[in-house]
Formats: C-alpha cells, sequence, structure tokens
C-alpha cells in the first residue's frame, strides 16, 4: 500500500511559481547560492560522497544536487515542484553533470527503495512539509545501515521571526515573501527528537550563520536561527 503524499500543496505552488529563478544567482535563491559551498563542505567533511549513492530530498532546482553529483555522487534529487525539477533537469543536461531527479515524496520513495542509499539530505525543507516528523522516518528507512543523514531547517524563537522572516523577506526582500510560516519552524530539540524516534543518532548539531549583506556564510555553535544536523543510522 502507498503511503500518503505529506505534500502542502500552497507550498509546491509557491515554488513551482518561482522555478525560472532557481539558477540566478543574484535572484529570488541566491540565499541558497551562497550558503551551499559551506553545506556541501559540512556534508564532504562528515560523510564519503563516493562511497555509494546520495537521495536529496526536496532538492528544488538541484543547486545541493548538482553539487554533490559533481563531487563524485551518484545523486538522485526528488521534490513534488514538477516546474522545479524541470529546471533541475535542464541545468543538468546544460552543465553535463549526470544526475537523477524524480517527482516523488520521501515517503513514497522509501516505500520502494528502503536502505538503497548512502547519504540522505534533507536541506531546507522540514519546515515546508506537513509533518515533517514523517518525513525524518522517510528518509531514516532510505539510509542504508551505517548511512550519513543531514538536514538543514530554522529554529522557531522569537529571533528566528525577526531575522528570517520579517528581516529576510519584507526588510531585505532577499527571500520572496511568504516563503516561511513561523509556525512550521522547528526548534533543534525537536527535531534531534525526531531523529532518536526514527532510529538515528545524532552526532552534530551546528548553526549556519548567513550574512545577506557580505553574502558569506559559516558554520558556529548558535543554532538560534539556521542549522544543520548529521545523523546516523546504526550499522
Amino acid at each position: 500500500m502507498q503511503p500518503e503524499a505529506n505534500v502542502d500543496a500552497p507550498e509546491i505552488e509557491k515554488f513551482d511559481a518561482l522555478a525560472h529563478r532557481w539558477w540566478d544567482p543574484n535572484g529570488d535563491f541566491k540565499p541558497l547560492h551562497d550558503i551551499n559551498p559551506a553545506r556541501l563542505d559540512y556534508i564532504s567533511q562528515r560523510t564519503d560522497l563516493s562511497a555509494g549513492p546520495t537521495v536529496d530530498i526536496g532538492c528544488g532546482g538541484g543547486i545541493l544536487s548538482e553539487s554533490m553529483a559533481s563531487a563524485g555522487s551518484a545523486t538522485l534529487g526528488i521534490d513534488m515542484a514538477g516546474k522545479a525539477l524541470g529546471v533541475a533537469k535542464l541545468h543538468a543536461l546544460e552543465a553535463g553533470v549526470d544526475i537523477e531527479y524524480l517527482e516523488t515524496t520521501a515517503e513514497q520513495l522509501a516505500h520502494n527503495r528502503a536502505g538503497e542509499f548512502r547519504t540522505v539530505t534533507c536541506m531546507e525543507m522540514l519546515e515546508h512539509v506537513t509533518a515533517y516528523a514523517d518525513t525524518v522516518k522517510a528518509c531514516a528507512e532510505l539510509a542504508q545501515p551505517g548511512g550519513d543523514l543531514f538536514f538543514s531547517t530554522i529554529n522557531r524563537n522569537p529571533k528566528s521571526y525577526v531575522m528570517l522572516i520579517l528581516g529576510a523577506e519584507y526588510v531585505l526582500n532577499i527571500l520572496p515573501r511568504g516563503t516561511h510560516e513561523y509556525s512550521k519552524f522547528i526548534k533543534p530539540s525537536e527535531l534531534a527528537q525526531a531523529l532518536r524516534d526514527a532510529g538515528l543518532d545524532v552526532l552534530d548539531i551546528s548553526g549556519l550563520h548567513y550574512n545577506p549583506l557580505t553574502r558569506s556564510c559559516r558554520l558556529n555553535n548558535d543554532t538560534s536561527t539556521n542549522y544543520i544536523v548529521h545523523a546516523r543510522k546504526p550499522a
């Protein structure tokens, strides 16, 4: 029996409407372009991308997926935003990067390909689904025993509301208005619990600090806004 889709339709429509802007480094998704090197470095230091297949959950236009494929990973990117996937496929073709893209959910993919992936990434995606714990569980099912999993999302507190909704979307206009819903932000303790409930070991939680003025990104110990998590499936 196929699992029910853990999809927020308005969220899909929102990102589909912006699909043509994914690969403009100075456009609506410039923060993703700016933080991508830091994300890739974090992942590369903690897993061997060439050791087995990788799946990028909620890949959007393929910014991280392409980077991991270029680093030697056999990469599958999945998303439910069909137009964004179309952009991802076209860009990979133009860039000469061998990568597979599928329009599906983590839950649906886990139903058919459980235990297949050495590395699982799910970046800036959990705050856009209806039940993030279900997505975490599906990611755990997709990972091989001993596999590494990486998640990034946004903490839920007054500081993150001011900086990432009021500041980023309404004052600085570095993100399209309506990109985020505060109620869907996830505290690190909540995500860590969901990871443990899914049978995963939490190895690291680091802050991901982005400066929109200098367009620089660095890792630190401050998880009050954006943060990234490394977990592992027991062997």
